[in-house]
């Protein structure tokens, strides 16, 4: 009987099979510079949990490193998994658990997409990821947040062909081309080399998130962390103190992502949460709308 990798562990913050390593270790490839890889899948309700905290280093310490994203494969097909330790057995077993993570990070999940239109693999939605992060680079990550939104929060089945068709046309690029790409020969190569990469590593659980220097040292994080592990762990590799770089205003923020979510916020300002509608308004000064969503606030820029 095969673990299903769906079953994500709470207290790890880990969808998949995996250890906890933050020791520098050493990987056999050749780089100039770090690079923090972001091992996900756009299935992955703990690397949804984690957006607010890995953005929010990102954005205080991107300018000590180069991110890439790389897909992990979490769910290639329903057939042969099962995981009675954790009751799923099947695609309905799934959303309380999805549930579960959403109420404990408070990063909205419906989750019934599972009883009323169930997903048959991640490879859809991450084959045409890769076609938009080779040939459309700077659209690949809007294109795994929109992903998500609509998988975790909105309840569609991102594997559909339709669904992907949709979010690809709201990027402004041409949906019959990109599809074509996905399935091609080129489209599975790239994917392919994702999972290389994450077997060279040795990564085995979502999200995980490696910091690589010039010297082929790493620092492995698995699970879901707090921005304060990623930071620990640059500096550790780094070999000295950091120097956080300037927050972008959150009109700048909410520009570029469209919509965030409450927590995500909170998390990046600094704001309690019955201070965030009066941060918001101070910010925006009305240039937003307010939404909620399964018990949660999102905010969406006019």
């Amino acid at each position: 009987m095969k673990h299903n990798p769906l079953a994500c562990d709470l207290k790890t913050g880990v969808c998949g099979n995996a250890e906890q390593n933050e020791e520098i270790m050493d990987f056999n490839l050749s780089k100039s510079e770090i690079t923090l890889y972001y091992f996900t899948d756009p299935i992955c309700s703990h690397c949804w949990a984690l957006e607010p905290e890995l953005r929010k280093f990102i954005y205080l310490y991107r300018h000590y490193f180069k991110t890439q994203t790389i897909m992990g494969g979490l769910l290639p097909q329903w057939a042969d998994f099962a995981d009675v330790k954790n009751g799923i057995s099947g695609p309905a077993d799934v959303t309380e658990h999805w549930q579960e993570v959403g109420q404990h990070s408070r990063m909205p999940i419906n989750g019934t997409v599972w009883l009323n239109d169930p997903l048959h693999s991640s490879y859809p939605p991450s084959l045409v990821y890769e076609v938009i992060k080779h040939e459309h680079s700077p659209l690949g990550e809007r294109f795994l947040r929109l992903l998500r939104e609509q998988l975790f929060v909105f309840n569609e089945n991102i594997a559909k062909e339709d669904v992907l068709i949709r979010l690809v046309n709201e990027l402004g690029l041409d949906s019959d081309e990109i599809m074509k790409k996905a399935t091609s020969t080129q489209g599975k190569a790239w994917l392919q080399e994702d999972f290389n990469l994450k077997e060279q590593m040795g990564v085995r659980g979502f999200p995980t998130v490696v910091l690589l220097d010039q010297e082929n040292r790493g620092m492995k994080l698995v699970g879901q962390r707090r921005a304060e592990d990623y930071i620990s762990a640059l500096e550790k590799l780094t070999g000295k103190p950091l120097t956080a770089g300037k927050l972008p205003s959150l009109a700048e923020v909410l520009q570029k992502e469209q919509r965030l979510f409450a927590k995500e916020i909170e998390v990046l300002y600094d704001v309690e949460p019955a201070k965030l509608e009066a941060f918001i308004e101070s910010e925006l000064q009305g240039g937003y709308v307010a939404k909620e969503i399964l018990g949660e606030l999102y905010f969406e820029g006019q």
